[in-house]
């Protein structure tokens, strides 16, 4: 795999040390590795060992550097073909997130702090696998920012044994004790106490020379100079180093005594911690964030208050004094290292890691429109579901078409949007958004391709996202212009699809009835005196209700009645709750007297009436999908609607339609106010049609 590690510089520090490690790690299992940053000393030891590194100042918080950077970074991840994009700070993590977009790279961060509440802070958390080096940053992660449990990995870091195995036994005689401090000079690394504390050791064991290793921030220069007044008025001038940033800390390890560790703050881990315990060297630290979880008190190192400098200083003196002590915790703290914090293991873990989240797919359908669109969409998700195996699917589908996708089973999950009540205007859609990040979807196929879904693709903030160009359709990665000739609506669906390397097969529609259902309709059959009569004609009597202009006229139906019923046919009229005064007007019309189940279905339920069918009747609606789900033969009445665009999939069908000058309308009124699309559709034609299909159903 080729894998990309941004980090903010390449100084000296336990972050940046990290990220050299790994990446001469990966190349030397055979993987691709390139490093981002802005530079620093360690650069020449990714060079040396052949890893490309690019500098581009990927520490700056400024909105037009990090704008720019993006378009750097994104150019750099499609021109090495990089898999992983591994972001190890903030700064680096916004560049990151949205340089991945329009590639094929998967996202990912390890949080090496333990950040404050704030919205820049966020993006640590939206990668959809996040490294925490400590059960405690995991648990800050889920407080303060929302990470579900189940994305959070625990790495905990690591130190190459080899690099800090300066055998103590080849230093030189010492006729000092070396208490030293490693790490950034800033307020929250606590040198402040350390050196108050140190000013108590001196008292007693004047013998000591203290080293602060490390480098000052641009932006804490003061801090330094408070530090250095500090030193003069303790009167540790003598005792006191300001070493700097340094490459040699192994070395300089291996002259020291004690390390001691001052932060004040939750430490997200303590990476010098186990330097100094490879180099041999005994801890003193404070009880502070991960820092307890490498440290077992008194038996791999000694923990103090943080802010203590009295407890501080105690502990130091204690194990100057007493040395039988310091090589128990020195042997200790060895053994413990070996078996949990190995470079071996952090990067082992790593990679494993790398490796699931190429092999997860998290992928999000929208379709929120009405009940029969959503039926349309089971082609498409069994197509899916065969291109992405091992994927978690999800769908978004509206309150009222949640019922259909209920049993499917190429689906992992439902999330129901709800644009009339609780999803209701902008701020509906951006609460929805944010639940459907909690979800990092790799991918959004947007098959509803309206403002709403576009607007709710481009908010989940996948890598990629597709569906048809529209006035918002420049918030999706990957777009077609809606420019093709009239076709079938599954097809329609298909060339989205075939974005994604799937391809239209004339699949069919499914939908799956349970058992209860299936009985409910036995029981229905046999309250209505219809057993196991093969002979059933259905009839749906309406389409929407916001398409009158779709109906067939009752008149026709009630004669349709009389026909079917004259040559043995056993008619069962379909329909909702809204079309029982329809229902009932049919009933005085017609000669003939049809099992009316108006209002007494769900959606599955219809389903599994249909199936029973021998032929189904219905115009443009909805149940013209579920019979072709059903593989029910089916005749479809169109009028104002084009067949071309509606017509689902499906093996034994006819269509009946006028071709008037006036058709197809698209209108829920006809202008002409002749309804002739409709009216001129007689009985015998649709009767002449039903016994067709029943002869080729035999």
């Amino acid at each position: 795999m080729n894998v990309l590690q941004v980090v903010p510089e390449l100084n000296v520090g336990g972050v940046e040390t990290g990220t050299v490690d790994l990446a001469k790690y990966l190349v030397g299992r055979g993987h691709g590795s390139i490093v981002i940053s802005s530079g620093g000393a360690l650069v020449a030891e990714l060079q040396k060992a052949g890893i490309p590194h690019y500098t581009l100042p990927v520490h700056k918080k400024n909105l037009w550097t990090m704008v720019r950077c993006i378009t750097k970074v994104r150019k750099i991840i499609i021109q090495e073909n990089i898999q992983i994009v591994h972001a190890r700070s903030r700064v680096p993590a916004w560049i990151a997130y949205f340089a991945c977009r329009h590639t094929q790279a998967a996202f990912l961060t390890t949080c090496h702090g333990y950040y404050r509440r704030h919205w820049f802070s966020h993006v640590m958390g939206w990668a959809k696998l996040v490294i925490v080096p400590s059960t405690v940053i995991g648990q800050h992660m889920v407080e303060a920012f929302g990470v579900p449990k189940e994305n959070l990995r625990l790495i905990a870091r690591s130190v190459d044994l080899k690099k800090f195995g300066v055998p103590r036994a080849d230093v030189p005689g010492k006729s000092h004790s070396v208490i030293s401090i490693v790490g950034r000079i800033t307020p929250l690394k606590g040198h402040t106490y350390f050196l108050r504390a140190m000013a108590t050791v001196i008292r007693s064991l004047p013998y000591v020379k203290i080293w602060v290793i490390g480098g000052v921030p641009e932006k804490k220069a003061s801090y330094k100079q408070e530090l250095e007044v500090l030193v003069r008025q303790l009167g540790l001038s003598e005792q006191v180093e300001f070493l700097g940033n340094r490459q040699d800390v192994p070395q300089l390890l291996a002259q020291t005594d004690v390390l001691v560790l001052s932060t004040t703050t939750q430490e997200a881990f303590g990476r010098v911690i186990l330097e100094a315990q490879a180099a041999g060297v005994p801890v003193v630290a404070t009880r502070v964030g991960g820092v307890i979880e490498i440290i077992d008190d008194d038996r791999t190192g000694i923990l103090v208050p943080p802010k203590d400098p009295d407890a501080m200083a105690q502990e130091v003196v204690r194990l100057l004094r007493d040395r039988k002590l310091a090589e128990t915790i020195v042997k200790a703290a060895r053994k413990k290292l070996e078996e949990r914090f190995t470079l071996d293991m952090m990067a082992h873990k790593t990679i494993g890691v790398y490796e699931e989240l190429l092999r997860s797919q998290n992928i999000l359908v929208i379709k929120i429109s009405a009940v029969g669109d959503v039926v349309l969409v089971t082609a498409s998700l069994k197509a899916l579901r065969e291109k992405f195996p091992n994927a978690s699917i999800y769908c978004l589908v509206g309150k009222e078409s949640r019922e259909v996708l209920a049993r499917c089973p190429y689906l992992d999950g439902l999330i129901v949007f709800d644009p009339k009540e609780k999803d209701r205007g902008l701020a509906g859609i951006w609460r929805m958004a944010q639940k459907l990040r909690l979800h990092k979807f790799d991918k959004v196929i947007d098959f509803q391709n309206n403002r709403t879904s576009h607007l709710l693709s481009f908010l989940s903030f996948p890598p990629q996202s597709y569906g048809y160009a529209g006035k918002f359709g420049w918030l999706l990665t990957h777009r077609l212009k809606n420019r093709h000739p009239p076709m079938g609506p599954v097809e329609h669906q298909f060339q989205i699809l075939k974005m994604l390397g799937i391809h239209f097969n004339h699949p069919a529609l499914e939908l799956w009835p349970s058992r209860n259902d299936e009985h409910y309709i036995q029981d229905l059959w046999e309250a209505e005196w219809i057993g196991q009569q093969d002979q059933v004609i259905g009839i749906n009597i309406s389409a929407s209700g916001r398409w009158p202009t779709k109906n067939w006229p009752l008149l026709h139906l009630a004669k349709l009645c009389d026909l079917l019923t004259a040559k043995n046919y056993r008619v069962v009229i379909t329909g909702t709750q809204k079309d029982k005064a329809s229902a009932r007007k049919l009933a005085k019309m017609t000669k003939a007297k049809p099992t009316i189940v108006v209002g007494r279905t769900d959606l599955l339920q219809l389903a599994a009436l249909i199936k029973r069918c021998k032929v189904y009747i219905t115009p443009d609606s909805a149940p013209m999908h579920v019979a072709a789900a059903m593989g029910t033969p089916f005749i479809a009445l169109f009028g104002p609607t084009q067949a071309l665009r509606h017509l689902p999939p499906a093996k034994h069908f006819s269509v009946l339609k006028m071709d008037l000058p006036c058709a197809p309308c698209y209108s829920s009124t006809c202008r002409v106010k002749t309804h002739d699309c409709m009216q001129q559709i007689s009985p015998e034609q649709v009767f002449k049609a039903v016994v067709q299909l029943a002869e080729k159903r035999r």
